[in-house]
């Protein structure tokens, strides 16, 4: 087993989530950073943390660090000791030929970076995450927006400014509710030469007086009326593009739902335009149209209520 356990110095669980990883690296390096932490031993810990984060956040370096951390480094413990003689078989590229636990660590994560004689304090920036109101056609045709947010900019004594910043971005066609787009560099500044956060664009998208979607089907309410369900009929449907024509066939009932293909939103497999029949009943606006109605109470056995039992 190692002697050091880099979860320990992170303050996090065997398994945390990459997220958990990098806000518990963001937490403890602005602690331990040497330009601000006035710790004496903050320098030696923002190392030890460093060191931590850079295996941690790989998933690949993170998978070696957890083997080893569990059956011991080829050739004995990585903490430098003797080997204690149990003979792991566990092989990868030329591990086997590392000598003692720098050696070994550094084939397989690469040395820490130095600029001069001391070490580079550098630290990535924070991500962004902006909740973006999209209406439906600008998914359907595609849209550019101009948006600000507020973004968190440090010196390299890790003092904060609030500063905010406008960003022209790109609606892709077909996006979809809870859809999530990442422009990267886009988000907080980094440290002393770090890289820049990313920003998230998380898409909501707006009620629409017609139309209701699900993923990239649409949804569409018709209000048909009783000749037009009897009968049939072409009808003009409005759709996110042009309106197309629709054909109800005969003896449609009200709540019967038809399908446009591809006329919902855009995508490698395109959404469906889905129409739900809604009867609507006509109000008599003279005494012949009353008459009318008395004519389909004589002429017509019809009972709404016939299959249901009044005691």
């Amino acid at each position: 087993m190692s002697e050091i356990d880099y979860y320990q110095i992170m303050g996090i669980d065997e398994d945390a989530s990459i997220d958990s990883i990098k806000k518990a690296y963001r937490r403890l390096a602005r602690k331990y950073h040497p330009d601000v932490s006035k710790d004496e031993d903050a320098e030696e810990k923002f190392k030890q943390l460093s060191a931590a984060y850079d295996v941690l956040k790989n998933k690949e370096k993170r998978a070696e660090y957890d083997h080893i951390r569990k059956h011991g480094a080829p050739g004995g413990s990585w903490d430098g000791a003797q080997n204690r003689g149990d003979q792991s078989n566990y092989h990868h590229g030329n591990f086997e030929n590392a000598q003692g636990a720098n050696d070994f660590f550094e084939s397989i994560f690469g040395r820490q970076r130095r600029e001069g004689a001391g070490y580079s304090y550098s630290m990535d920036g924070d991500d962004v995450h902006y909740r973006l109101a999209v209406t439906l056609e600008e998914s359907y045709q595609g849209s550019r927006r101009l948006i600000s947010f507020e973004s968190v900019e440090r010196d390299n004594s890790g003092v904060a400014t609030k500063k905010v910043q406008k960003i022209n971005v790109t609606i892709p066609k077909g996006v979809i509710n809870g859809q999530q787009l990442r422009l990267k560099g886009k988000g907080n500044p980094g440290i002393s030469g770090g890289r820049p956060g990313d920003l998230f664009l998380e898409i909501e998208l707006e009620a629409h007086p017609l139309f209701h979607a699900d993923q990239r089907d649409i949804t569409l309410i018709l209000p048909v009326a009783p000749w037009e369900l009897v009968l049939g009929e072409s009808v003009d449907v409005p759709t996110l593009g042009d309106p197309k024509k629709l054909k109800i066939p005969p003896n449609s009932k009200s709540g019967q739902k038809l399908r446009l293909k591809g006329e919902g939103l855009p995508g490698k497999s395109p959404g469906d335009l889905y129409v739900v029949l809604q009867v609507t009943m006509p109000h008599p606006a003279n005494e012949s149209d009353r008459q009318l109605f008395e004519q389909m109470k004589r002429q017509m056995a019809f009972n709404p209520r016939e299959h249901i039992r009044v005691k």
